[in-house]
């Protein structure tokens, strides 16, 4: 067999962070996770309840390529009645297999091999990726602590070039928190208009705000016919293994998604859908309450790691703190480790965000309360230590 069997791009592929420290903390026992972001909460009962019930009567076969149509139809409603902006359930929106498939398949449609897709750093790992996966080029733009991580345009604007062929921005913001104001994003907006831009806006963070109001990137003045938002059921109503997402947009641009979708999987899981179509119908008591348990939180970890030293950003979205532990004279990924074997608390090492996260770290608070408190005990002896 010959010595390079995989492709160029996939070889390529820098490993996923958040997994690596995922793998090693599940071969050490009494591990404080704070790595993983994903909910603890279970699904609410509603909605699992619809899951079963979908099984027990038998919808275990394939649905529309699009996603079945009640579905899309409440989607539709709930994001008009959110946002006020409308997508035709017929032929504007594509039910996926979770948040990540509609970033894939957002990647492989619009971008040829050699465009540039300018990419606001620190961000979500898989970013970088799919758009390498599509031949295309992934280019950074770091955002900084000093002006609490938030989307610079004018940054955007000097990363442009002939070959820039679109933007793709993820806020509520997966790793730092950081939320983007209408004024950036309006910004944003003038700047794609002028230079024949698509933006790809990832908001599947978006009911999970503290004190502010999210703002619909497609929803602002102008910007529907020409960005694609992306959304999904996985974080807002604690359905990770259920894998259910979404990706609205005009037409022009979803059919295109669509074309690439049934030939990768063919439809999103029917249960998950019916399960889906129950969250819409009466998940916001549950969302509600999620939310103010994960304030609840947040204000405990952000005020934590700021006493103890470790200089720490107010996140007013998601469920993430981002210290910068380069205070401690250590870089994230030692950080990370040490900490790990030292005290047995796992984190992710900015590092893994892309651009601008090198030396903070990752700290989740989608945990229990009790853990965050036992972590942050350790996280201080271990500070103290060094």
């Amino acid at each position: 067999m010959r010595d390079q069997v995989l492709s160029r791009r996939v070889a390529g592929l820098k490993p996923s962070g958040i997994r690596k420290f995922f793998d090693i903390a599940a071969t050490m026992k009494d591990i404080i996770s704070l790595g993983i972001g994903e909910p603890d909460f279970c699904t609410p009962d509603p909605i699992l309840q619809a899951g079963i019930q979908s099984l027990q009567r038998g919808e275990t076969h394939y649905t529309s390529n699009y996603g079945i149509i009640e579905l899309r139809r409440a989607l539709s409603a709930h994001i008009e009645k959110l946002y006020g902006v409308h997508y035709d359930p017929d032929t504007e929106i594509v039910i996926t297999v979770g948040g990540s498939e509609a970033l894939n398949l957002a990647a492989i449609a619009l971008v040829d091999p050699g465009d540039e897709v300018i990419i606001p750093t620190p961000c979500f790992v898989s970013y970088q990726a799919a758009i390498i996966m599509a031949g295309g080029i992934a280019v950074e733009v770091p955002s900084r602590m000093e002006n609490n991580f938030a989307l610079d345009p004018e940054d955007i604007r000097r990363a442009i070039t002939p070959r820039t062929k679109a933007i793709l921005i993820g806020y509520p913001n997966n790793p730092t928190g950081a939320v983007a104001s209408r004024e950036a994003l309006l910004a944003v907006s003038k700047i794609a208009e002028e230079h024949d831009l698509v933006v790809i806006s990832d908001e599947i963070y978006d009911r999970l705000v503290y004190g502010v109001k999210h703002v619909c990137y497609p929803a602002l003045p102008g910007n529907r016919e020409r960005s694609l938002l992306l959304g999904g059921f996985s974080k807002d109503y604690a359905m990770t293994g259920w894998r259910i997402g979404y990706a609205c947009g005009p037409v022009n641009i979803i059919k295109g998604l669509l074309r690439v979708h049934q030939y990768m999987v063919m439809s999103a899981p029917t249960m998950s859908q019916k399960a889906a179509l129950e969250g819409l119908a009466s998940g916001e008591p549950y969302i509600q309450q999620m939310v103010a348990e994960y304030d609840r939180r947040r204000k405990l970890i952000v005020n934590g790691l700021n006493a103890m030293g470790l200089p720490t950003f107010e996140p007013k979205g998601a469920f993430y703190a981002f210290p910068k532990v380069s205070v401690t004279g250590l870089d994230d990924d030692t950080f990370a480790n040490r900490l790990l074997q030292e005290e047995h608390v796992a984190l992710v090492p900015g590092n893994s965000f892309g651009l601008g996260g090198e030396g903070f770290v990752r700290c989740s608070y989608a945990t229990s309360y009790e853990k965050i408190e036992q972590a942050l005990e350790h996280i201080e002896h271990f500070v103290n230590r060094i």
